[in-house]
């Protein structure tokens, strides 16, 4: 359940592992095949500064390093709201830690796990080790935005949002090699994830399932 690129990994023939960033995923998300239904996506918002110009300052938080060639463009709203605000900076650092794991090739990196536990770590890790088997990691841009976070009284909250892929790639490390392939409807992927606030202060992402292709993404 990391997050992302099943798409990406489709071009290598595998199996998808955990869409997804599982963080994404990372882990991220589910796998594309599972075609979760999800429901309340808000796609419609004004992009915006990311709310991790704001980032909580509570726990010791690993320093997220990556390619140069690893990129992303946040359209995510700041809410003025400062839970909403650190829900969205906390699942923004999942994202990152899972490709910086990528990149390092390291399916067991402190730094997803400081962001993810239960489904959506284990996802994760099945994600990361994917490329590792094949030696690729991620190159190019991706694009995150149609977010919606709900914060529930339980400590809890929801997450919606959605992922264009369309300038991602996989990156092979032997022959520097990059894997183009083409911009179709599943190039946008919505995800929706529950995440809950840990003893240090950290909004970790314990869930994230993902829809491939879904018309509330599409450009």
């Amino acid at each position: 359940m990391t997050r992302r690129r099943p798409s990406l990994l489709a071009a290598l023939t595998l199996t998808a592992a955990a869409a997804l960033t599982l963080s994404a995923c990372g882990g991220d998300d589910s796998s594309s095949d599972e075609k979760d239904k999800i429901a309340g996506a808000d796609t419609g918002s004004e992009p915006s500064t990311s709310p991790s110009e704001s980032a909580p300052a509570e726990a010791d938080r690993p320093k997220i390093e990556l390619p140069t060639d690893v990129t992303y463009k946040f359209e995510w709203d700041k809410t003025g709201d400062p839970v909403k605000d650190a829900v969205l900076h906390d699942a923004e650092q999942r994202i990152r830690a899972v490709d910086m794991a990528i990149a390092e090739q390291d399916p067991l990196h402190e730094a997803y796990r400081f962001y993810s536990e239960g489904e959506a770590a284990a996802g994760s890790q099945k994600y990361i080790q994917d490329f590792i088997d094949h030696k690729a990691r991620t190159t190019g841009m991706t694009r995150y935005y149609g977010e919606s976070v709900n914060v529930k009284g339980d400590g809890t909250a929801s997450l919606v949002y959605c992922e264009d892929q369309s300038k991602a790639f996989n990156k092979f490390l032997k022959t520097g090699k990059t894997d183009v392939t083409s911009v179709t409807k599943d190039s946008y992927v919505l995800y929706a994830g529950t995440l809950r606030k840990n003893g240090k202060g950290v909004w970790v992402t314990e869930r994230l399932v993902s829809e491939r292709g879904s018309s509330k993404c599409q450009p």
